[in-house]
């Protein structure tokens, strides 16, 4: 029997995110709103982590602040060994663009670019030349099983195929961790599940880092840990329960008794 679930083997005692105390809150006209409540969280190497909860409970907002697209009001945040207290904008901005990568539920592609000029945009904006970008950009659509998508823009490919060119970009740069809000939340359930296995194959094989913030338990499911969150905090942690499947040839053996 196989636990379909990545393996944990993989999890390094590294850090690569380390948060303590974090604070956050956003004033709607006479009204303040409790964004995140004294939370803690931390991330080890090669894990795939994912955050849940009910809608409004602060889920994204916590991917935002610990990936440095936001800001927080107090705590601490330790992104791959750098503190994000006190970074310039310009600084943090920089920070990002080389250690950390994005997918989101919309993709984000750009629609005039083609999929190898989406993935290669990273690249060209850390001063990699062109032509080392565009190998590397094809490399990085091979890798995610898109290869003879390549010169095909955003709307001339399909939602999953979409999210893999996305899941190419995020991974260009060789992040210490990618952040992901909803990946699957756009697409079929077919695409989701490819999304996923390419997601876990990715952890499984190169030991890179995600951090999920989802409502869907099949993503869940996938992960090494959830965070389960309410009105701001992290109320609890989970580890998935593993769905276990059974080999064929198991199958075959069982009929045969």
């Amino acid at each position: 029997m196989n636990v379909d679930r990545p393996a944990v083997n993989g999890v390094g005692s590294n850090a690569i995110v380390e948060a303590t105390g974090l604070q956050k809150q956003y004033r709607l006209g006479s009204v303040v709103v409790i964004a995140l409540l004294d939370v803690d969280v931390t991330v080890h190497q090669g894990e795939i982590v994912a955050i849940m909860g009910p809608s409004g409970c602060g889920k994204t907002t916590l991917l935002q602040c610990l990936s440095g697209l936001d800001d927080v009001d107090g705590g601490e945040i330790i992104l791959a060994g750098a503190s994000l207290r006190g970074m310039s904008d310009d600084r943090k901005s920089e920070f990002r663009a080389r250690n950390t990568g994005f997918v989101f539920q919309s993709y984000n592609l750009l629609p005039v670019l083609s999929a190898v000029e989406n993935v290669e945009l990273p690249l060209l904006l850390a001063g990699v030349r062109g032509r080392e970008a565009r190998r590397r950009a094809l490399d990085g659509l091979g890798a995610v099983g898109v290869a003879d998508r390549a010169n095909h823009r955003p709307s001339e490919l399909s939602g999953g195929q979409q999210q893999r060119v996305a899941v190419a970009r995020a991974l260009i740069n060789n992040p210490a961790v990618v952040w992901a809000d909803e990946p699957t939340g756009n697409l079929d359930s077919d695409s989701a599940v490819d999304v996923l296995d390419l997601i876990c194959r990715l952890n499984a094989d190169h030991g890179q880092t995600f951090v999920i913030v989802t409502h869907a338990p099949q993503v869940a499911e996938r992960a090494h840990r959830i965070l389960w969150m309410r009105d701001g905090s992290v109320v609890r942690e989970e580890l998935p329960s593993p769905r276990i499947v059974v080999q064929a040839s198991a199958v075959a053996d069982a009929a045969g008794r």
